[in-house]
């Protein structure tokens, strides 16, 4: 995240009551027409701010900025709630809304707070250094991602000093089935994990490229291939002309907690694929998740 971080400044207590009131209480929201009619299991509030949550991650997740109507279209929620709920959340510096478009982009202090929260990661500590080398011994670009749902988020990206780079950034979902990192996590896990996620995902298999696999079986194919060699390939099954090889890291309790993959393009690919980016990203996979399971504050397990 390359955004400069902005000082927040803390709203003051009688605003605070006024967005309280009707971040708690919007009117329009006829999905939940009472607070009677809400499970006596639900905490008081707790629609309202998934609302919050799911129209951020939409505004996160699509490329352009959204119109209101937009985002109620892709959301499926009603558009008086969306004007409510958006209302709140720019009143806050969660969204921002464009001066003369009127189009909704993530706001400051969201930004801030990401930066934040990232800047001070104990995996993103105990992996930077390590992820720094493996860009420079292999000339290619680095990313480090997580488990985040049924995809990988890429949580740190490592831009190769070449010309010609990826248009991949911090924050970007990746199929777990087409992508290198994707493959290495899978691969990694015990085969009841592994089992769930697969289940979790649409049927068939969602085809970026000519070459992704479509179908469980094909896939589940790979990944015992990948789990007997120890690194998974992604050969130009998520965007064509781009090659990746990836690794898992394994925290203290040896289950997988993030992967690593060097991503390279076809045309510039070196000879010895496995000396001169295989290897590398090994050494630096079993440097980081033997510094992580040294560490008696570990993280255990980390997705999002």
């Amino acid at each position: 995240m390359n955004s400069q971080q902005l000082a927040v400044t803390p709203p003051s207590a009688d605003n605070d009551s006024v967005r309280n009131n009707r971040l708690l209480y919007p009117s329009d929201m006829t999905e939940q027409s009472s607070t009677e009619a809400r499970p006596s299991s639900q905490v008081a509030g707790t629609a309202a701010f998934s609302k919050f949550v799911h129209l951020l991650q939409i505004v996160a997740d699509t490329p352009e900025p959204l119109t209101v109507a937009s985002l109620s279209k892709l959301s499926g929620y009603p558009r008086p709630t969306v004007y409510r709920t958006v209302a709140a959340l720019v009143a806050e510096g969660l969204l921002e809304e464009g001066a003369r478009t009127g189009r909704l982009a993530l706001g400051p202090r969201l930004i801030h707070l990401a930066n934040r929260s990232w800047g001070q990661s104990e995996l993103r500590l105990a992996s930077l250094e390590d992820l720094k080398r493996l860009r420079d011994v292999t000339g290619e670009t680095v990313h480090l991602a997580v488990l985040n749902g049924h995809h990988m988020v890429y949580v740190e990206k490592l831009e190769s000093p070449s010309a010609v780079q990826m248009s991949s950034r911090i924050g970007t979902n990746v199929s777990l089935h087409s992508s290198a990192v994707g493959k290495a996590y899978l691969a990694a896990l015990s085969e009841v994990d592994q089992d769930k996620l697969l289940q979790a995902l649409p049927s068939p298999l969602t085809r970026f490229t000519d070459n992704t696999k479509d179908s469980l079986e094909k896939l589940r194919v790979e990944l015992a291939l990948t789990r007997e060699r120890g690194w998974s390939v992604d050969d130009e099954e998520q965007e064509a002309g781009i090659h990746c090889f990836g690794s898992a890291i394994y925290g203290r309790l040896g289950t997988p907690i993030a992967a690593i993959s060097v991503s390279t393009l076809r045309f510039r690919q070196k000879e010895n694929l496995r000396q001169a980016y295989v290897e590398p990203l090994l050494e630096v996979c079993r440097t980081i998740s033997r510094r992580i399971g040294e560490t008696p504050a570990s993280i255990e397990p980390f997705s999002l």
